[in-house]
């Protein structure tokens, strides 16, 4: 019998890279996500195979159960080390599941790989739920992070998050009745986490101080009653995070004449930005060779 898997992805809206430390940050689930199915196998081990949001098979790999049981080596560029490595850590936190496993495994993106609203971040979900762990445990033996991306996979509504001893979520409620003049824009290229957060652990120093004017800023974004309140803090916010980490918001470097706010989303310098603005200052974005440009309401799963 067929078992099938599914989780949201997401973005974080504020408290990026300090959400690693105990911010309070303010993230959503997306209306795109990934699907998981497994069914029975007359071959031991894990037939697997993944799928684009197109159907074509990008990625196919038989795991034996010997191989989930070793320690992986670390190939970063390695599409099946990495799945190896995750299969490994969801061993040893459930070896009883492995034994005798005989299955295939399909996984089905319902977004470009290259989009960055977490193709890993879901996969983990999707595994942890089929194999019943803990999805936190899971990210942080297998590629660490915050885990707010495990929260949004599980959520369906806008809401804050904090990492402290165990991860906290709340559910909230976007009171912001200008969504329509909220869209995202993909910035043609993926951003590597991994040095946006080698950046910010070299840069930042005054921990305590930093976290509570984040908490400040993300509240701001959550109570903004209107798209001039949101413009403000989206300024607050970026010079913020641009004066500890040392590199200009995005609006400066690249759209200095764009006459509303524009908001980087997680690492800085790839992936999806967010801006404000009407219908037609899309084409402002449009004219630069900025053509992946999504709503609110078609990106975001739900805020109320």
């Amino acid at each position: 019998m067929t078992k099938t898997y599914y989780s949201h992805g997401k973005l974080l809206l504020t408290g990026e890279y300090f959400v690693l430390d105990g911010a309070k940050a303010l993230a959503v689930p997306c209306k795109y996500g990934q699907t998981l199915e497994v069914y029975p196998n007359t071959k031991k081990g894990i037939e697997w195979s993944s799928y684009d949001m197109e159907d074509h098979l990008w990625f196919q790999q038989h795991f034996s159960i010997d191989v989930i049981k070793q320690t992986p080596k670390d190939k970063p560029d390695s599409i099946a080390s990495t799945l190896q490595k995750i299969l490994h850590h969801a061993y040893l936190q459930n070896p009883t599941f492995f034994k005798n496993i005989a299955v295939t495994c399909k996984t089905a993106l319902e977004f470009p790989r290259d989009w960055g609203l977490g193709s890993s971040s879901t996969l983990i979900n999707n595994i942890a739920q089929w194999i019943a762990i803990d999805a936190y445990q899971l990210l942080e033996n297998s590629f660490g992070g915050s885990g707010y991306d495990i929260a949004a996979a599980q959520s369906g509504k806008a809401f804050l998050y904090t990492r402290y001893d165990l991860p906290r979520t709340e559910e909230i409620l976007l009171e912001w009745a200008f969504t329509d003049q909220v869209f995202f824009v993909h910035q043609n290229q993926k951003q590597d986490s991994k040095e946006g957060i080698a950046r910010y652990r070299a840069k930042v120093t005054n921990q305590e101080k930093d976290l509570a004017t984040i908490n400040l800023l993300t509240q701001e974004f959550v109570q903004a009653k209107s798209m001039e309140e949101l413009n403000r803090a989206i300024e607050k916010h970026e010079r913020f995070i641009a004066s500890k980490i040392g590199l200009k918001p995005i609006k400066k470097s690249l759209f200095p004449d764009y006459p509303h706010a524009i908001k980087s989303l997680g690492a800085w310098g790839g992936d999806f930005f967010m801006a404000l603005g009407q219908e037609e200052d899309k084409e402002y974005f449009k004219n630069k060779g900025y053509h992946t440009i999504i709503s609110y309401s078609e990106m975001i799963l739900k805020t109320e």
